[in-house]
């Protein structure tokens, strides 16, 4: 009896001594938030001038270039697809208001069989209401209607983010700037766009973001970004608020912006983008996702989200998202 106590003894002690020399750095594996009784909208969809696939949904990111110019841009997206191994689908690209659309890199990005999507940050929505840019807004709608390709057109993405509260105004104010920028597109004979909606995945946690929504009539995709930042959590998780508004809702979805940041390792990030893929496909309404594949100047770990760096984290979105 004594020395089976001890052999007993002696195992606990070294059970003990191996749990202390593991990594204390990589977290449990969350477990993600139940949508039972929730079910996807299966459409058919409005979705405007971009249709979303019939079955499955549609792979795209945002690369962000070593240098910001429009070689650079061109550059950065097809190393990132050789490195996948496959083409984009979806190619996110970022504009002020000032900048011009159909440019050399939209054209060589958008025409090899991928859909562009305009992130376009407006401005101040009073100011827009108001006729003080439709100049510039007739400008930039000719610009794609030059473009002719169809393009997916995130109008003042993130709108709901407090930082922002300064020029959104209201939720009211961004509702009558996005119908009057709409308004204008339409009387300038612009075919080729599809309206995205897109807020954070906060906003819908903290519930200011539905107030932003100008209405079925007027959006053709709806969309949201979510990121496991500071705070990990699965992406099913992160989705849970805004895929129970989206079920009533016969839009598409597009995750225009989704990341995991380099700060949970590597052993973490693998675990979470195979748990993202899973439920991305099994969740129907989703059309497409976009990864945000940059490391962002003055972030931390906590907003790093590049997975090229990172081997074991590529391999898994390489392996998980297709």
């Amino acid at each position: 009896m004594l020395r089976r106590f001890v052999c007993l003894l002696a195992a606990g002690l070294l059970a003990g001594l191996a749990a202390s020399c593991s990594p204390s750095t990589v977290p449990p594996r969350p477990q993600p938030s139940s949508l039972d009784g929730v079910r996807p909208n299966a459409g058919p969809f409005e979705a405007g001038a971009v249709a979303p696939p019939a079955n499955g949904s549609w792979l795209g990111a945002w690369v962000r270039p070593a240098q910001l110019t429009q070689a650079g841009r061109v550059a950065a997206v097809r190393q990132y697809e050789a490195t996948l191994g496959r083409r984009l689908k979806v190619v996110n690209t970022y504009r002020r208001m000032d900048e011009p659309f159909d440019t050399f890199s939209d054209r060589q990005l958008g025409r090899r069989g991928a859909v562009l999507m305009l992130s376009w940050a407006t401005g101040d929505t009073r100011s827009i209401t108001l006729g003080h840019s439709d100049r510039l807004l007739r400008a930039r709608a000719a610009e794609l209607r030059r473009f002719a390709d169809p393009v997916l057109l995130r109008v003042r993405w993130e709108m709901d983010r407090p930082n922002l509260a300064a020029t959104m105004w209201s939720p009211e104010d961004y509702i009558a700037s996005w119908r009057h920028i709409r308004a204008i597109f339409e009387a300038e004979r612009v075919p080729n766009v599809s309206w995205v909606w897109c807020p954070t995945a906060e906003g819908f946690a903290a519930g200011r973001a539905p107030a932003f929504y100008p209405g079925d009539d007027t959006v053709d995709w709806i969309c949201v970004d979510a990121y496991a930042g500071s705070r990990l959590a699965p992406l099913q998780d992160l989705l849970t608020p805004f895929l129970r508004w989206a079920a009533d809702r016969p839009k598409p979805i597009i995750v225009g912006e989704f990341g995991i940041a380099r700060s949970w390792g590597s052993r973490t990030r693998s675990d979470w983008l195979r748990d993202a893929a899973d439920f991305v496909r099994s969740w129907p309404q989703i059309k497409a996702v976009s990864y945000f594949e940059s490391d962002p100047d003055g972030n931390g770990e906590a907003g790093r989200f590049r997975l090229v760096g990172d081997p074991p984290a590529l391999t898994a979105y390489q392996t998980h998202f297709r």
